[in-house]
């Protein structure tokens, strides 16, 4: 895997996330019993399931850019909505700019056994996963944040003119 697929897929995990948090917001104030409820889905719900995904995706970005801190975000009091957008709106920014440092060399560098580009892989499915548990919340009260796939977002990204795809590696180009 090359940078720029990495960086593809969390522009796409970015969009979907967007796609979650849009439909907590629609229509004014979701309920505090939906947001706040426990237990949903395993012991978590809407609510703690987003600041869990945040929480992953902060502490996955900080361990591998080696900045020493470990956010959780989790083990605080359940935020606003409001707060969980602009607490992504900051790690989409971070993201991006960490992201903007790496390189294929850096990718292909392995701890116990294990590529960087798997474990930033594993972020981007991990998010996946709760954002489908949020999903399936949002969509039993009225919300559903429509179609989360991959491929929606490649159609929109080709729709926009975005296209969205790696560039050839050079030893495809002959």
């Amino acid at each position: 895997m090359r940078v720029d697929d990495v960086r593809y897929l969390f522009a796409f995990d970015r969009w979907a996330t967007g796609r979650i948090l849009d439909a907590i917001e629609r229509d004014g104030r979701l309920d505090e019993a939906t947001w706040a409820a426990p237990n949903m889905i395993d012991e978590r719900g809407l609510g703690a399931i987003m600041v869990h995904h945040l929480g992953a995706t902060q502490r996955w970005r900080n361990g591998l850019a080696e900045t020493g801190e470990t956010p959780r975000p989790e083990k605080q009091p359940l935020p606003s909505p409001a707060w969980l957008r602009a607490a992504w709106e900051a790690e989409w920014t971070a993201l991006e700019t960490w992201l903007a440092t790496i390189d294929d060399t850096w990718l292909a560098r392995r701890e116990d056994g294990v590529a960087f580009w798997q474990m930033l892989a594993h972020v981007v499915n991990h998010g996946t996963q709760h954002r489908s548990e949020a999903a399936a919340l949002l969509t039993a009260v009225g919300r559903s944040p429509g179609d989360l796939d991959m491929i929606d977002y490649a159609e929109a990204q080709a729709a926009s003119g975005a296209g969205g795809e790696a560039q050839p590696d050079a030893r495809e180009s002959g």
